[in-house]
């Protein structure tokens, strides 16, 4: 790793901590906002942090069974959120993330909960469909296609990043080029992902 990767990958880890979802202290945003454009030109997006880091690809599956790719949003503006069916805090975010799904998705905005197991016991598909409808999620619910992809997807993430990923929620944003902007650990409020949000929108 030459040294200017190494600052990157510095500055990414300083600005990541980990969080569980049992915790109750507060939590801080994990990384600073740029100065920012506020311009919402698609073909104009903000000049990238420096420690914005390329997102791995992978593959999971939603509840109907589709396989899906992260790649599959190239062009699209990412909010990747690990959560859990189990976790409190992360039941919390459900309805911001509602709000902001149906108020910019046609603006690129696409909305992606990737779903970790409790105790390696994950939810059934039909378990999922009825918290789905009972939240009314209207963003797509990744899950394992066969078992343990999403915990290698957050360890894969935790590895790019520099630091493992050892709580839920946890949130990023990627750019349209793919590339991790932004990171939260605990909840946040619409507002708040709005805010960090707007410029790449």
């Amino acid at each position: 790793m030459n040294f200017n990767n190494l600052i990157k990958t510095l500055l990414f880890i300083f600005a990541i901590s980990s969080y569980s979802c049992q915790k109750t202290k507060s939590i801080k945003e994990v990384s600073s906002p740029s100065d920012l454009s506020t311009q919402s030109d698609k073909n104009k997006q903000p000049q990238r942090p420096d420690y914005a880091i390329k997102a791995p690809d992978f593959k999971l599956r939603t509840v109907q069974g589709k396989l899906v790719n992260l790649s599959d949003y190239k062009g699209k503006v990412v909010l990747l959120n690990f959560w859990g069916t189990w976790c409190g805090p992360c039941l919390q975010e459900i309805p911001d993330f509602n709000k902001l799904y149906s108020k910019y998705n046609k603006k690129g905005l696409e909305i992606l909960g990737v779903t970790l197991p409790r105790y390696g016991e994950p939810d059934s598909d039909k378990e999922l469909i009825k918290f789905m409808k009972r939240w009314d999620m209207n963003y797509t619910i990744l899950k394992d296609i066969n078992g343990f992809e999403t915990q290698m997807v957050m360890i894969d993430y935790g590895q790019t990043i520099g630091r493992p990923l050892t709580g839920v929620p946890t949130t990023l944003i990627i750019d349209r080029d793919g590339y991790i902007v932004k990171g939260y650990i605990g909840p946040r409020s619409e507002n708040v992902f709005y805010k960090d949000l707007k410029p790449y929108l």
